[in-house]
């Protein structure tokens, strides 16, 4: 099937031509800024008539800005063919769900969608999707989008448009502006966040990391959402107020007030043990992947690197709360310890034998009469230093069997004993070794 992103050139849109494109759509992108570049390092096509490529497309996905999503709708829904799909990745659901049925075809169908992650995410995986289907309108398309988007790990809400506005109010309108707002604050009082670093509780850190993951992306796209959802003002009116009244009793030192209004909102929470618990799970995460790093230090271990992608493997040499040295062949690099996630050992192990050059060693015997090669081969397997093992060779000598075993032994490891620990693994099982 054929897809087109309008939108594809922006970060969202390169992240969607990328999720179709592994699932085997031929994907065309378009983008206002006419970067084909984008296109030829994602591998897809980009879009020089976007009229006639509309036309042609069984999908037409609109991934732009809130505050152009609906001019864009007018413009490229009526040109639609019969039967295709019209869907939209905007964070509002009520206006751009409206636009699409003015606008497009009767028999075209449509069907609001709102991911609610970033373009950062490196899959679908235990990520909430949004659909707002419209009744009439989506027989055929949604079941397929639905089945696609949770075979790929998505969690599905579905939902009306104006419910969608109301819930994302605060989901999103009240959270970011409360955090933007702290970022804010601590501009205003020229307060040294770097330096506050070293007297920080876990919560604090973690209320940093997300106070300046909210900072440190589109500002355009998060003006957008606080402005474009006519639900978030009368939120933000109520945030606004509830702070006045809670820093009124602070200053009159009205303790009973201030333990009564924090009561009441524990009971209109609900069971705050959940809450507890998950936010416990971070806490220690956090605390263990530390400790687990300081107990490496003079130990080889691998570290991924989050946003470039890149794994580093060496000697840890130092740890502290904020970097990790590691001593990585002829240099030794400092990465911050915001940025990378510890590699199990497991994942550790896969990637050297995808990324080094292993020793190969050839080993002859005679098996018992009644042996298995391949058992015996896969037994090998089960050795930690061995990275694979074939049969190269099988003959009779004296009516006995002889078979021949390559095996491929670990880069970093010590290849005789290695070799040895297999022999000794042969012999131990009835196997005898040709010299």
């Amino acid at each position: 099937m054929k897809i087109l992103i309008v939108g594809g050139t922006g970060e969202m849109g390169q992240w969607f031509s990328t999720f179709f494109k592994e699932r085997g759509f031929d994907v065309s992108i378009w983008g206002k800024s006419g970067k084909t570049e984008i296109a030829e390092r994602l591998g897809v096509e980009f879009a020089h008539d976007l009229q006639a490529e509309v036309h042609k497309s069984d999908i037409v996905v609109i991934s732009v800005p809130i505050d152009i999503t609906e001019q864009v709708i007018a413009e490229v829904a009526p040109l639609m063919k019969t039967g295709s799909l019209l869907m939209d990745l905007t964070s509002l659901k009520t206006e751009p769900t409206r636009a699409m049925q003015k606008y497009a075809p009767d028999d075209v169908e449509i069907l609001g969608t709102h991911p609610m992650f970033g373009p950062t995410i490196p899959s679908l995986h235990g990520q909430r999707f949004i659909l707002t289907p419209i009744n009439d309108r989506c027989h055929k398309w949604f079941p397929i989008i639905k089945d696609m988007l949770e075979e790929s790990g998505a969690y599905i809400v579905i939902v009306d448009p104006g419910e969608h506005d109301r819930f994302v109010s605060v989901v999103q309108g009240l959270t970011h502006f409360a955090y933007i707002t702290i970022g804010t604050t601590l501009h205003r009082l020229d307060f040294n966040v770097k330096e506050s670093r070293r007297f920080m509780s876990p919560v604090y850190d973690i209320m940093l990391d997300f106070v300046g993951r909210i900072l440190g992306q589109n500002p355009y796209l998060y003006a957008m959402i606080q402005m474009e959802n006519p639900e978030v003002i009368k939120v933000h009116d109520a945030f606004l107020q509830e702070c006045h009244n809670t820093s009124e009793m602070v200053k009159k030192h009205d303790s009973k007030g201030f333990i009564t209004k924090m009561k009441d909102a524990a009971i209109h929470f609900g069971d705050t043990s959940p809450a507890l618990r998950r936010s416990d799970k971070l806490i220690n995460y956090k605390i263990s992947e530390y400790d687990h790093l300081l107990a490496s230090v003079g130990e080889e271990c691998g570290l991924l690197h989050v946003y470039t992608g890149k794994i580093h493997v060496g000697k840890v040499w130092k740890v502290t709360p904020t970097e990790v040295l590691l001593a990585e062949r002829t240099k030794t690099i400092s990465l911050k310890m915001e940025n990378i996630q510890l590699l199990s050992p497991q994942e550790l192990k896969e990637w050297k034998m995808k990324n080094l050059i292993h020793h190969r060693r050839d080993i002859s015997v005679i098996i018992p009469e009644n042996a298995d090669p391949n058992i015996i081969l896969e037994v090998l397997g089960c050795n930690a230093n061995i990275v694979g093992s074939e049969i190269i060779d099988t003959y009779s000598i004296n009516g006995k069997r002889s078979v021949t075993y390559r095996i491929s032994i670990l880069a970093d490891k010590d290849t005789d004993n290695a070799q040895a620990d297999v022999e000794r693994v042969l012999c131990g099982i009835g196997c005898k070794l040709r010299v």
